[in-house]
């Protein structure tokens, strides 16, 4: 028969028998449980920032977005996991449309993103969806433009990109560009299995129309350009001509003044006075060549008063 164990008295307390030199069961490792336990809390407090997160962005609450990566107790919970490139890239998110942060900022954090080996698809499509609906800012089309081509080689076949790239291409006035781009969206949205295939579908459409629309714009405008540069090589012709018939017009009298001022004065010669025909002919040649004289220094001093307001060679057709 077996050995009695030996029950404790209600009441009493069992007495730890000491170690005999060797390690307390469970003891070892009990620092790596501790901190196993301490990753996954930070891993937990991690997806529960970017769910939260998606929701304000799905809303473009940039401030509220921003204040809750920055100040809320489950992304400070995160630690190092804030590092991430997708946390970085919301947070660059939030930046491009807060009306209080500046565009610097939000710069630097797109590019930390952007540059970081561990980046997917998805920190992508953040760091393109805040530059696509950034509160506007100088050079946003050409930014918006660069980085979209990037994705798109990266990604060729992510409809998304190409409708990125699409808006990025419009934002800087290239419409055939862009209207292929948007095209080429529509085509792979249509060959993709997507729950949101009906929403896309409209929001490409909506900005192919836009695209359209700008598109018809700019050739209006650079039709009524043109217009306008042939109007104004009209009217400086126009100017042109009123100055040399004006100039010519002066000229005319000029000559006409002198050539009647000899004829009277000559006429008077010839009928009166006593003098002998050569000093006639003398006197007659002397007002002539005065005549001459007054006509050339007329037409010389029109001239050189009116040469500075000559066009010069360049400003012509």
């Amino acid at each position: 028969m077996g050995a009695r164990q030996r029950v404790p008295e209600p009441g009493s307390r069992r007495v730890r028998r000491p170690d005999r030199g060797g390690p307390r069961r469970g003891g070892a490792g009990r620092g790596g449980h501790r901190h196993g336990r301490g990753a996954r809390g930070r891993r937990t407090a991690y997806f529960v920032t970017l769910f939260q997160a998606g929701k304000l962005r799905a809303n473009f609450s940039f401030d509220e977005l921003h204040a809750f990566l920055e100040f809320s107790p489950a992304s400070a919970a995160a630690g190092p996991l804030r590092g991430e490139p997708v946390f970085v890239a919301l947070r660059s998110f939030a930046a491009f449309g807060s009306r209080t942060l500046t565009v610097a900022h939000a710069v630097d954090l797109l590019e930390t993103a952007w540059s970081d080996p561990g980046r997917t698809r998805h920190t992508v499509d953040i760091c393109l969806n805040g530059l696509a609906f950034a509160a506007p800012f100088p050079g946003q089309g050409e930014l918006l433009r660069r980085y979209a081509e990037e994705a798109v080689r990266a990604h060729p076949g992510d409809h998304m990109f190409h409708a990125r790239l699409a808006a990025g291409q419009h934002m800087c006035g290239e419409h055939d560009a862009a209207l292929e781009n948007i095209d080429t969206a529509l085509a792979l949205l249509a060959a993709s299995p997507t729950a949101s295939l009906g929403v896309l579908q409209d929001q490409y459409l909506t900005k192919r129309d836009a695209i359209q629309e700008g598109r018809l714009r700019a050739l209006r405008d650079a039709e009524q350009q043109r217009r306008w540069e042939r109007q104004a090589a009209a009217n400086a012709q126009l100017e042109r001509s009123l100055h040399t018939s004006s100039v010519r017009a002066v000229e005319v009298v000029a000559v006409f003044t002198a050539a009647i001022a000899f004829a009277v004065g000559s006429l008077q010669v010839t009928l009166t006075g006593d003098l002998p025909l050569s000093d006639r002919l003398w006197l007659l040649a002397a007002q002539g060549a005065g005549l001459a004289l007054f006509a050339l220094l007329i037409v010389g001093g029109t001239w050189f008063i009116t040469r500075g307001r000559h066009p010069r060679g360049g400003d012509r057709e």
